[in-house]
């Protein structure tokens, strides 16, 4: 039986050949570069709003540089407007925020590499059992979980505390770390674990010497996952934090919407700000992206 015609573009379309037309080429191409403009042009245009005068932000005008261009909207993100009577916080913000996902990223990936290495190596009742309910923990949207870590932050005395929006990310980010990590212990050959034990090697050496040493892309893209998902977070710290000295960045930014009105074009410019920090660790862990996605992607 044939397959549909649908399944015949895909593999028309997706699977190259050394006999491809100039016109499946294009074809190819084209949906590229449309793909990448669909990608690029909203941040274009968040960089746009950010260089426009306060009274342009509504202007149709679909230049990337506009031709009033300013830096104002930078200016009273960093340093605030002093004719305004306003300060800015936003340094504050950022240091808050890194070092709540810092010390939840290495707290996240402590745990998760020690949690994947025994599901990954040992068997033991309800393991498979574990295995599923991690992933399980994963299809519950964030909002469900907000009245749970309340409630938990709550009793532990930490509301409006920096420990316990660390604790509620470190809860939230565990999981798909312990994943990620125990694909990747799987394509690590247990001969040589073997082989170090049977020179004397206790498991803990083993662990600490060759299984980590080994998973070094893991452990970065695991660290990079769990850094990004806490960085740009605002629901769970919504609820945690009530006090502007230590507002995490999305939850500062938020001060930039008053009454009457919102200032978009602040709005703009701290984002782009904000993004800086994760290209530059996204840029520097890129050499550790692709092979700890596709050697970590196995059938467990």
């Amino acid at each position: 039986m044939s397959p549909n015609p649908i399944i015949r573009f895909y593999r028309w379309f997706f699977f190259r050949s050394r006999g491809d037309s100039p016109f499946k080429t294009m074809m190819i191409h084209a949906v590229l570069i449309a793909s990448c403009v669909i990608a690029v042009y909203p941040a274009l245009r968040v960089i746009t709003i950010s260089l426009r005068p306060n009274d342009s932000l509504l202007t149709t005008d679909l230049r990337i540089v506009p031709e009033n261009a300013t830096l104002d909207n930078y200016k009273e993100v960093l340093f605030g407007a002093p004719e305004k009577n306003r300060q800015s916080d936003f340094f504050l913000w950022i240091w808050n925020s890194f070092s709540v996902v810092a010390v939840t990223s290495i707290i996240s990936v402590i745990l998760a590499a020690i949690s994947a290495y025994a599901f990954s190596r040992f068997k033991f009742p309800g393991r498979s059992a574990g295995l599923i309910f991690l992933l399980t923990t994963q299809m519950i949207p964030a909002g469900m979980l907000l009245l749970p870590l309340f409630i938990m932050i709550a009793k532990l005395k930490m509301i409006n505390t920096s420990l316990g929006l660390i604790i509620a990310y470190a809860v939230t980010s565990v999981p798909l770390t312990i994943w990620t990590l125990k694909g990747y212990y799987d394509t690590i050959p247990v001969d040589l674990e073997e082989a170090a034990m049977i020179d004397g090697a206790s498991r803990f050496t083993v662990f600490t010497n060759i299984i980590l040493p080994l998973s070094t892309p893991a452990l970065a893209i695991a660290f990079l996952f769990s850094f990004m998902g806490g960085w740009s977070e605002y629901l769970v710290a919504r609820v945690v934090l009530q006090k502007n000295e230590i507002y995490t960045w999305p939850l500062g930014i938020f001060t930039f919407a008053q009454q009457f009105t919102v200032s978009w074009g602040q709005f703009a410019a701290a984002s782009v700000l904000i993004a800086i920090p994760v290209m530059a660790l996204f840029l520097y862990s890129s050499k550790w992206l692709i092979s700890g996605l596709t050697l970590g992607s196995v059938k467990g």
